[in-house]
């Protein structure tokens, strides 16, 4: 017998009855007015968000974080010393800080938020277009983590774009050419953060040589080339330079039942950097002191995270953090992920310098067609990749 108003009627209502429908994503079963929330995204009671007290994490509490703070500006000035190894002091206890003052328009942020939100916008037959089960094309719309492998999907819609290195518009041809100007507007803000990745990274690796030569005045001072850089450092950032950059633009629409599923859930990112931008809409959170706290948006800045890649070239100095999203029920939320790593045909290992009779290897080598092969074949979970990648001998 059936009970009219059921949460089984509302679920069949809202996919039309066919299991496929989830696949097409959040933004379209939002778009139908779904009142309940279908059990495919029904996490387990033990994995629904909830603070160490065992309430439900609201979205804006006093159980929120301000992640330390880096003044861009300053590293090409004379405190950069300071601001290095502020840097170093935020990737070893957090795992995560924030950005400010790093010279990018704040019209190409604005256009890259507004970009983002329009595409997801269009109708569902436009989004569709760039669908595709193939983790390597170089654009993708998807949804969920792995919507093949999860066994209960999260509450987010995603568009994975590829950056070639050089940005020119014939490289962009596989881009979405709608909305009006994505392209252009997308590869602008592209170039922007490849440069404040590479910024970032120098004062980085500048750090990690601090950590491990600490009574240096500066970074490798026996061994400093011409243009005052450390020879080493040099070499590393010519890999990043033409390393890989991975744009991953994310939908987190209104959702019927935000306290029973996630908008992501509790990871770590796979490159070296991950420069993330968000619109003014809370929603991430991070495990900091065995508390997940929401970090609240600061306009016009970039929270930037350590990320897999980074903690295995550290040998572990560096930690990457989880980190997820929340859903909510009033407003629409977009961000605008920006991963940074080696290019994705490179190596990654702990980086020689920091390597030695006192402080040996602790991870195995890896690449990104490593990752790749690691979380097309099962359901990624929390750092398992990371743990696959530790050697078995080392306690870390």
């Amino acid at each position: 017998m059936k009970v009219e108003g059921s949460a089984e009627e509302d679920n069949r209502a809202a996919v039309g009855g066919r299991g496929h429908a989830y696949e097409k994503g959040v933004k379209y079963l939002s778009e139908r007015g779904l009142t309940v929330l279908p059990d495919k995204y029904v996490l387990p009671l033990h994995e629904r968000p909830r603070s160490k007290d065992g309430n439900l994490s609201p979205l804006r509490s006093g159980n929120s974080i301000r992640l330390p703070m880096v003044d861009f500006r300053e590293l090409r000035g004379p405190n950069r010393r300071g601001v290095v190894e502020s840097i170093a002091e935020a990737c070893g206890k957090h795992g995560f800080f924030q950005v400010v003052n790093h010279g990018i328009p704040t019209e190409i942020l604005t256009d890259m938020i507004d970009v983002t939100a329009g595409f997801f916008k269009q109708p569902f037959e436009e989004r569709e277009r760039y669908m595709s089960p193939d983790m390597f094309s170089p654009v993708r719309y998807g949804t969920s983590m792995n919507q093949k492998k999860d066994s209960v999907l999260c509450w987010r819609d995603f568009l994975k774009i590829t950056c070639p290195p050089t940005m020119s518009e014939g490289s962009l041809r596989h881009w979405p050419s709608s909305p009006a100007d994505f392209r252009k507007l997308v590869a602008n803000y592209a170039r922007e953060t490849k440069h404040m990745s590479l910024v970032l990274m120098e004062a980085i690796l500048e750090g990690l040589l601090i950590l491990h030569k600490p009574n240096n005045e500066g970074p490798g001072v026996d061994n400093i080339s011409d243009d005052g850089i450390d020879r080493e450092v040099g070499n590393v950032m010519e890999m990043f330079k033409a390393g890989s950059q991975l744009m991953v633009m994310n939908c987190y629409p209104p959702c019927p039942q935000p306290n029973l599923t996630l908008g992501m859930p509790p990871h770590s990112d796979y490159g070296f950097l991950t420069l993330l931008l968000q619109d003014e809409v809370a929603g991430l959170q991070v495990h900091h002191e065995e508390e997940w706290v929401t970090v609240d948006p600061v306009p016009g800045s970039f929270a930037v995270n350590v990320g897999d890649h980074l903690e295995i070239f550290s040998n572990g100095r560096y930690r990457s953090v989880f980190h997820r999203v929340l859903a909510n029920h009033e407003m629409s939320r977009v961000s605008v992920v920006s991963i940074h790593s080696f290019p994705f045909d490179a190596t990654v290992r702990p980086w020689t310098e920091l390597v030695d009779e006192a402080n040996p290897s602790l991870y195995r080598d890896t690449s990104f067609a490593c990752f790749m092969d690691y979380i097309s074949s099962r359901e990624p979970k929390k750092k398992n990749f990371l743990e696959s990648r530790k050697l078995p001998s080392q306690n870390i």
